[in-house]
């Protein structure tokens, strides 16, 4: 299977995440289109954990545009809740999707928790095609706990009550420094050497 490109697309509609991603993958100088420009709807996430989602998200999106496709899931899990809400973060108050409602919500559920430990959790997933049956998958997490007022004006979900040992929010960090130490910053460039490993390997 040839492995080398030079476009990919981000299966995900989240601009957010799509300027991170953009900024993660500069070294690598391949063009990223989201799926959302060339007409691709998102896909269902049926499924309890990152990596189930983050995979049928990826083929999803290479199914509908021929191209090799970067899918992320990620949420946040909270030791108190049992890891919720995990994989429904982006909709833990419901749809339509909000970061006000979500955060919120996880406001109120923690509002009797003495346990207020936490983690940002990302899997990403890259296949070449929508059948590639060897995809690449890489994980990251960040440590931290949640405060209950938000702090900062930066980042974007659950990143204002996101506490960092250093005494600042996730908010509160550039993007360069956010980038540097957060699970997707982590898990793009454990991603990335998996990648340049493979295209080495490919000639």
């Amino acid at each position: 299977m040839n492995t080398a490109f030079n476009k990919l697309v981000l299966a995900s509609s989240n601009e957010g995440k799509c300027r991170e991603f953009a900024q993660l993958l500069a070294p690598l100088a391949i063009d990223i289109v989201t799926q959302a420009s060339l007409g691709v709807t998102e896909a269902e996430e049926p499924y309890a954990t990152f990596v189930e989602n983050a995979l049928i998200k990826a083929r999803h999106a290479s199914r509908h545009t021929g191209l090799p496709a970067l899918a992320d899931d990620s949420g946040l899990c909270i030791e108190a809740l049992n890891g919720a809400p995990g994989v429904l973060s982006a909709r833990y108050a419901g749809e339509p999707k909000s970061d006000a409602r979500n955060n919120a919500r996880l406001i109120e559920q923690l509002q009797d928790a003495t346990n207020r430990r936490a983690r940002y959790v990302c899997v990403l997933v890259l296949t070449h095609a929508a059948d590639d049956p060897a995809p690449l998958i890489a994980c990251g997490e960040w440590q931290g706990e949640i405060i209950a007022s938000p702090r900062g004006s930066n980042g974007f979900g659950y990143d204002p009550y996101f506490l960092l040992p250093d005494g600042r929010t996730a908010a509160e960090m550039a993007a360069e420094e956010k980038n540097a130490v957060s699970h997707r910053g982590v898990a793009t460039r454990v991603l990335m050497a998996q990648l340049r490993q493979r295209l080495s390997e490919n000639g």
